[in-house]
């Protein structure tokens, strides 16, 4: 019989794989139950942060805006559970077809989620995307894979 840390850590990697699906679908419905309704997102694109499920639902349909199909895939995800927070942190990539028919694969960033088990429901509370930095020229590193 799995334990409840393992149940949980289940749950969590069945909602990530909804964020997966939701952003496939470009499902922005969808993708609002996954979120707090208070979550902080720290994304790659301005501003520095994005508060509140409203203001990470506007990030994504602004993405969306980009693309005619998109195509989303995590790679090496690591989940640690404790009572009513988790976090866990992986690759991302987002890729796919623009608008004007371009195929793009994307960049692999680096992603953070932090989430809160709120009536019985894990959610997520905060994410971060980043890429790594050229400290001598001061940009942002966008070939690397994982």
């Amino acid at each position: 019989m799995p334990t409840q840390r393992e149940v949980d850590e289940t749950m969590i990697r069945q909602h990530l794989e909804k964020i997966t699906e939701g952003i496939r679908a470009k499902d922005l419905e969808g993708l609002k139950k996954l979120y707090a309704t208070d979550v902080v997102s720290f994304d790659v694109e301005p501003p520095l942060q994005h508060v509140g499920v409203e203001a990470k639902l506007r990030n994504w349909a602004k993405a969306f805006t980009f693309f005619q199909d998109v195509n989303y895939e995590i790679r090496d995800l690591a989940v640690t559970v404790g009572g009513d927070v988790a976090f866990g942190h992986c690759f991302g990539r987002l890729s796919g077809t623009l608008k004007n028919g371009t195929v793009t694969s994307g960049m692999w960033v680096r992603g953070t989620f932090c989430f809160r088990k709120i009536d019985g429901n894990w959610l997520i509370a905060h994410d971060q995307a980043s890429v790594p930095f050229d400290v001598a020229s001061g940009k942002g590193v966008v070939d690397l894979e994982p």
